[in-house]
């Protein structure tokens, strides 16, 4: 029973310290680095509102011939 008990108390004990590994391991990114994040964070969201855009304009058509613009 006390290694069930040893147990219950060890994963929580080794989930903090892997943890606490983790955020003394992270470092605040550079200017140069933010920049970088944030550019390509922009082309993907560019490149998925125009790939959104496309397939709604392709839809639109498509949809109005099948249902006949009711």
């Amino acid at each position: 029973m006390s290694e069930k008990l040893k147990e219950f108390i060890d994963i929580p004990q080794q989930f903090i310290q892997d943890g606490n590994q983790f955020l003394t391991r992270c470092t605040k990114p550079s200017q140069k680095e933010f920049i970088q994040i944030c550019r390509a964070v922009a082309v993907g969201f560019a490149v998925m509102g125009f790939i959104g855009y496309f397939v709604k304009l392709i839809h639109i058509p498509i949809n109005n011939i099948l249902v006949g613009g009711a």
